[in-house]
């Protein structure tokens, strides 16, 4: 009997043992699972997170579109006279004009019309032709100009001042129109102003100072 009864009871002692080791594998398995949860969840937030910023500099940046700037630079005299008697002036040089394109995307603009101007009187023009400026470049336009007095009044006083002084005043204005394209596809519409004045320095014929608004 005693030998029975020791017989019955390690089976159950070993059931016994058998259970508190699948609980124990139970809770360890579960505490795995809650930390792969925990770990998908900072993960899932970082990447949101990743998302966002991606997409604030993405619209605030890249999305964003600045104007071109539309500017000369200085004038390369080729001839240059002038008359102190009967103020006048004739002119030509090589105009270099820039339009450089801040933006991710190109900036394709429409045939432009420069004036150059002499006190807010055009005394001569030339134009930009229809092209475009790469994404974050500038394109580079050398055209031929050919300026003279012969619009301004004969009793102009302040080109006879000038003359005087040995210097020309010039303006140059221009409004460009075009399109920036973005990603391939998005197209938006933004024009710049050309709005340059220079002093040409008559006995070297050379331009003495410029400056673009």
């Amino acid at each position: 009997m005693a030998e029975k009864t020791q017989q019955e009871y390690h089976p159950r002692e070993s059931n016994g043992y058998q259970r508190n080791d699948r609980e124990a594998q139970w809770s360890i398995d579960e505490d795995e699972r809650r930390r792969k949860r925990i770990k998908w969840a900072i993960y899932i937030a970082a990447f949101t997170v990743f998302q966002v910023m991606v997409l604030l500099v993405f619209g605030l940046v890249i999305m964003k579109v600045k104007a071109p700037k539309f500017r000369v630079g200085d004038l390369q005299i080729q001839t240059l006279t002038t008359n102190q008697a009967a103020p006048s002036f004739d002119m030509s040089f090589i105009a270099p004009i820039r339009i450089k394109n801040p933006n991710f995307g190109p900036y394709k603009f429409d045939q432009t019309t420069v004036d150059f101007t002499y006190g807010g009187v055009v005394v001569g023009q030339v134009i930009v032709p229809k092209s475009k400026a790469n994404f974050k470049s500038t394109k580079k336009i050398n055209a031929e100009v050919t300026l003279n007095s012969n619009a301004l009044s004969g009793t102009n006083s302040g080109l006879g001042s000038e003359l005087t002084n040995g210097v020309i005043t010039l303006g140059s204005k221009g409004t460009m129109n075009g399109k920036v394209t973005l990603m391939l596809m998005f197209k938006k519409k933004k024009s710049t102003e050309m709005d340059c004045t220079m002093v040409i320095d008559v006995a070297s014929k050379s331009v003495k100072s410029i400056e673009c608004k």
